[in-house]
């Protein structure tokens, strides 16, 4: 059938009375992310749940992802071709700006570690113009914290590490930035090592090993998400004190983490934005909201392999601690 036709075809259907048996269809909730899968799913189903939709009764769900930023850009178009009534665009700044790439009429929810208004996302938090809306992690305000848990580890180190990105990104630039000076102000020189690929932790770390430096922090990144276990078995080789940016690091044998509680935002992702957006409210409508619950995790187990005592007020403190 010729596209005209298809679309006529449409238009003589929208035309049909209610009378005659027709139903709406259930609204089209799109997911766009980079990686193999869409994190926190079942915490953001929780979340859509509170605000009465199921996924399969009266709501749907198309996902893309790919674990190659340069994908992203079609796959945004393929779901806003299937005509979502949302797209949740999550875990990295090309997702988001793939999807607004898109479109600007969809509206757009997101989660992100980036500054929304520095980067054009919105233009007000209080009161966002556009399409798009979320909850904005800001790791850059974390970092004086982790480096300040990491001074609680290792108090003697002079120097420490931080795992980036490329700085090729202007957010890379902006984190490392932030990231050197909140070192400074501690008293602590940061050796700064980019990552592009897996291919270059080995280097990493024997430079780190090599300048000097008695402590890790591993930057808040999809790309040293995807490569985590590869960063906890260096971590374990070189026998240096390492926090993370998530949860799931330290669940997987890294020693502490210390970051929003992704479980809980991805709830509000479903309850506060997608469930009042299928209600009918509009993205203008939903200020930009920053996590209200963070977690600090601690594993105990690898704390002992490295030879590392936690200080007890750290442990008094840890919302979570892996034996």
């Amino acid at each position: 059938m010729r596209r005209r036709e298809f679309i006529a075809g449409l238009g003589s259907a929208a035309a049909w009375p209610l009378a005659a048996g027709a139903q709406e269809p259930m609204p089209l909730v799109g997911f766009l992310y980079l990686g193999n899968r869409f994190g926190n799913l079942p915490a953001f189903r929780q979340g859509l749940a509170e605000a009465g939709f199921v996924e399969g009764k009266n709501v749907k769900f198309e996902f893309r992802g790919s674990a190659n930023n340069g994908d992203l850009p079609a796959l945004a178009v393929e779901l806003v071709d299937k005509r979502p009534a949302v797209i949740v665009a999550t875990t990295s700044l090309p997702a988001v700006l793939a999807a607004r790439a898109a479109t600007s009429i969809v509206p757009i929810v997101f989660a992100t570690s980036l500054d929304p208004l520095k980067y054009g996302f919105v233009t007000s938090l209080n009161r966002p113009l556009g399409n798009m809306t979320g909850i904005s992690f800001l790791s850059s305000e974390l970092v004086g914290k982790r480096l300040n848990l990491l001074l609680e580890l290792a108090p003697q180190a002079k120097k420490f590490a931080y795992l980036s990105a490329t700085a090729a990104a202007p957010i890379f630039e902006d984190l490392r930035s932030r990231t050197v000076a909140a070192g400074q102000a501690l008293g602590r020189e940061i050796v700064v090592l980019e990552i592009q690929s897996d291919l270059d932790l080995e280097p990493a770390f024997a430079t780190l090993v090599e300048q000097g430096a008695g402590a890790v922090m591993v930057g808040d990144f999809a790309i040293l998400a995807g490569v985590s276990d590869h960063i906890i078995a260096l971590a374990a080789r070189h026998n240096v004190p390492t926090i993370y940016p998530a949860r799931f690091y330290s669940a997987a044998g890294g020693l502490i983490s210390y970051s929003a509680d992704l479980a809980d935002a991805h709830r509000q992702l479903g309850a506060q934005y997608v469930g009042r957006i299928l209600k009918g409210a509009k993205p203008s409508d939903l200020p930009v909201q920053q996590p209200t619950k963070f977690e600090l995790v601690i594993n105990l187990k690898t704390a002992k392999a490295l030879g590392l005592t936690i200080p007890e007020t750290l442990l008094a403190t840890a919302d979570e601690v892996i034996q």
